[in-house]
């Protein structure tokens, strides 16, 4: 009680100038659980414990929602541990390339208005953008095919330049050969993301934040959900950590800005937003139904063979044959994974503040809701 006190003085005085959306009260927990969810929940809860405490994690959340309430939400371990501030359901962590899945719904609400084509080339949107040896387009860069490359090394991962908009983002790639014919292979690239938000832009009209604001965020209800704005006060926002060399004790993560790469990993969020997200992109509130799908479908290189990811979503089988869909994300200080089973009406999110992480380990979490 404390804690949630100090946080909200913290949001009433911060300067208007420095505010991100400050946090909106928590939404209403329901007050029991069926007799089959309490026992995950116990069994859950159990596992999050002790695999925090083998891996070192320092704090974490998790949301789980099924048919459009949310049956558990709790925060683990601390959001802050200089100053014992324990992390909450309203902590907000960095969500990596989670945010990719946010990003391709902008992508599909412009697709909706007519205002994008995923099959021109990205220079009808961003004439800037050197031509390559081949088209690329807007569908390609959603799936990963376009051949845009990937960081280079860890200090295009850690970046400490600030960047005031995407169009100065797309320097650092711009110049760079594809690295295939666009179509032929997947390979994962943030980057690709980066030039996917130009286009957003210039399609939009607006700048890419203010439209992600407004037609993702706002649009689906996620209260809590920002840019990693390094220079803002961002109430609840996590302190960021990592392991020592050779596997030591926790330490602060490097100091980064993510100004670079909003789209593909410069968000911040909370568990529950993110199951509202999933479940407003499942249940059509966000997009039509048909635009999820197209989003939710694998692409197919030009050989024909499936790659597993549509646009801004990885689709696929879990080991009982169950359809999911997922984005995982990785981050200075922070991992995180959403992950929907559509059939089960079933939507999970957990993030941690730091990279020792369990987030692979939700689908083994969600297992125990599906039994």
């Amino acid at each position: 009680m404390r804690a949630a006190i100090g946080l909200t003085v913290i949001a009433l005085s911060a300067p208007p100038a420095l505010a991100q959306r400050p946090a909106a009260p928590a939404p209403a927990r329901p007050n029991s659980a069926a007799p089959a969810d309490q026992a995950a929940i116990a069994r859950a809860r159990a596992f999050i414990r002790d695999t925090m405490t083998v891996l070192g994690a320092p704090g974490a959340s998790v949301a789980v929602m099924r048919r459009g309430k949310v049956i558990w939400s709790e925060g683990f371990g601390f959001a802050d541990l200089e100053q014992g501030v324990l992390a909450t359901p309203l902590t907000r962590f960095r969500v990596g390339s989670v945010s990719k899945a946010l990003t391709a719904a902008a992508v599909g609400a412009l697709v909706e208005a007519g205002k994008l084509d995923l099959d021109a080339p990205v220079q009808r949107y961003v004439p800037s953008f050197p031509a390559k040896r081949w088209p690329i387009t807007s569908r390609l860069l959603g799936g990963h095919l376009a051949g845009i490359r990937h960081y280079r090394d860890e200090s295009e991962f850690v970046m400490k330049r600030h960047y005031p908009d995407v169009q100065s983002g797309l320097a650092i790639f711009a110049d760079d050969s594809l690295l295939f014919e666009p179509g032929t292979r997947f390979s994962y690239s943030s980057f690709g993301f980066n030039l996917l938000s130009a286009v957003i832009e210039a399609a939009a009209g607006e700048p890419f934040l203010a439209f992600m604001e407004r037609r993702v965020f706002d649009a689906a209800g996620l209260l809590h959900t920002v840019a990693d704005h390094v220079d803002s006060i961002v109430p609840s926002r996590a302190r960021w950590y990592t392991r020592g060399p050779d596997h030591g004790g926790i330490i602060n993560a490097p100091a980064t800005d993510n100004s670079y790469k909003w789209a593909g990993g410069g968000f911040l969020s909370t568990t529950e937003d993110l199951v509202a997200f999933g479940d407003a992109m499942l249940h059509g509130r966000l997009l039509q139904p048909a635009t999820v799908r197209q989003l939710w479908t694998s692409q197919r290189l030009a050989s024909g063979r499936e790659t597993g990811y549509g646009i801004g979503w990885s689709v696929g089988k879990d080991a009982a044959g169950r359809t999911m869909v997922s984005h995982g994300g990785g981050s200075v200080g922070g991992t995180a994974m959403l992950l929907i089973y559509p059939e089960q009406d079933l939507v999970i999110a957990v993030l941690v503040n730091s990279d020792s992480t369990f987030v692979d380990a939700t689908a083994t979490i969600a297992g125990m809701f599906l039994e």
